[in-house]
């Protein structure tokens, strides 16, 4: 084979460091964003945040004044000094203990802000709120245990995970000659613990336990028992009047035992568990002003960054040391990370302009007047690629006057109109639960009715494509809805 040499020309991106910082900085949401920004400013000495002018000057104020005031106890005499002789009938601590007592007071007084997280307590879950009422009731040591293992099958709901015969088949390794009359007997005594309703099997068995927990005086407590028992399925189904047939009731007094089963909690276990709140940080807010829509990037989701100055003077040109190349290197990282960060500031404000600009009926009307959008409207429009668009509008969320939302809120799915344009899918969720709002209970609109009724406003949807919506709002179909009392 013949060895020769070859010239050929061409184009290939190349994922440079620097390129690949800018995009995971792109796609971060904000608490990663502040974990990022956080590891680099410990690992990089050049590094580090910008503090405001106004900021710095109120504390080297408040410095200033603590010790005027420091200067001004000492001259007028410090309590701390031990005197030579203690007053007749006086102790150690009748005269040390107001000083004592103002040293531990005065970090207090400078905190002006309460640490309000360290002040919350832990949220209780239900388990831990029938193991509490279990430790206060007589069991024995072998009751004991399949309490625990029957409190630990109870899910967040206040239902039984598992079936009773899977706990007496999993209880058999620990017990000896279990029976499964025992572990029905301990259940029973679980289902007496508050939230009336807890550890049932199902929902029938939870309605139940909640009636047989009432008072005997409570009216129509009887008949509720009946129709839970026996005729839940007819009460799902709305069929009233089998219901008076089966009750051999009226229709008033079928209205009041109806009446009573609902007013009980279809999942009790809920009542009890506290959940821990989960906040969002926006990353730019949207505020009408003067008549016009204003995006603005929000300044808390990242610090202002800047070199330090007097690292990077330490820097000599013509060394080449060990410690000079280094914090070279480290001035080139810092530089890069901060353009990087410029970048993505820009880009996440450029994009939410432009979801604003298109959607300004959505924020004059509400959901009813989202427009269809997809992510190549937006990149063709700021020229970046949908890839772009993709990881920007990823967990990065927009403060409304209606609310928080999230980017990816505004991109959705599209139908056809009659005179050839375009509905957004959100859009069309709102006509489905404005119509269904609207409705007479009595007769529920179908879904063929809603599909007729969207195409008399312009909009070709089919009857499956109601359907789906429909599912999508967890809104039942019309026979569910369908309310005669």
């Amino acid at each position: 084979m013949k060895q020769s040499l070859q010239l050929r020309m061409g184009q290939q991106l190349s994922m440079t460091p620097q390129l690949q910082q800018a995009i995971k900085l792109l796609q971060l949401s904000t608490l990663d964003l502040q974990q990022e920004i956080q590891q680099a400013l410990d690992s990089n000495m050049m590094l580090e945040v910008e503090e405001d002018e106004s900021s710095s000057m109120q504390n080297q104020e408040f410095v200033e004044e603590k010790v005027d005031i420091s200067d001004q106890i000492k001259s007028e005499g410090s309590q701390s000094d031990i005197p030579d002789e203690l007053p007749i009938d006086t102790s150690w601590d009748d005269v040390f203990e107001s000083v004592q007592m103002g040293a531990a007071a005065a970090p207090a007084a400078n905190n002006d802000f309460p640490d309000f997280e360290t002040q919350r307590s832990k949220a209780e879950s239900l388990q831990d709120h029938l193991m509490w009422q279990m430790e206060m009731q007589p069991f024995t040591d072998r009751d004991h245990v399949l309490a625990v293992a029957i409190i630990d099958a109870v899910d967040d709901g206040g239902f039984l995970s598992m079936s009773v015969d899977d706990i007496h088949q999993a209880m058999l390794l620990q017990l000896d000659e279990l029976e499964l009359a025992e572990v029905y007997t301990t259940l029973h005594r679980v289902q007496q613990f508050d939230p009336p309703g807890v550890a049932a099997e199902n929902l029938q068995d939870s309605l139940r336990l909640q009636l047989l927990q009432l008072e005997d005086a409570t009216p129509y407590k009887t008949e509720a028992l009946e129709l839970v028992e026996r005729f839940l399925d007819l009460l799902a189904a709305q069929d009233i009047a089998k219901l008076m047939k089966k009750l051999a009731v009226s229709e008033s007094k079928l209205a009041d035992i109806i009446s009573l089963v609902r007013s009980l909690d279809p999942r009790p276990g809920e009542a009890i568990a506290v959940k821990v709140s989960e906040y969002i940080v926006p990353d730019v807010f949207v505020s009408k002003v003067e008549g016009e829509w204003r995006v603005e990037l929000n300044p808390d989701i990242s610090p202002r960054l800047r070199v330090n100055p007097f690292y990077s003077g330490l820097i000599k040109r013509a060394d080449s040391s060990k410690d000079n190349t280094s914090m070279k290197e480290h001035l080139q990282e810092a530089r890069w990370f901060i353009k990087s960060l410029h970048s993505r500031n820009d880009t996440l404000l450029r994009v939410a302009k432009s979801i604003v600009a298109k959607q300004i009926e959505f924020l004059e009307h509400g959901a009813i007047a989202m427009k269809a959008m997809v992510l190549r409207d937006v990149a063709e429009e700021l020229e970046l690629h949908e890839s772009t668009i993709s990881r920007v509008t990823t967990q990065k969320y927009m403060h409304l006057p209606s609310g928080v939302i999230e980017f990816k809120y505004f991109f959705s799915s599209h139908v056809s109109t009659v005179s050839g344009g375009e509905c957004s899918a959100i859009a069309i969720r709102a006509f489905i639960k404005e119509l269904v709002s609207n409705e007479n209970p009595v007769k529920p609109l179908s879904d063929n009715k809603m599909a007729e009724l969207l195409k008399e406003k312009g909009i070709n949807v089919a009857r499956r494509t109601i359907a789906k919506y429909r599912d999508a709002s967890s809104i039942p179909s019309s026979s569910q809805r369908k309310r005669l009392l």
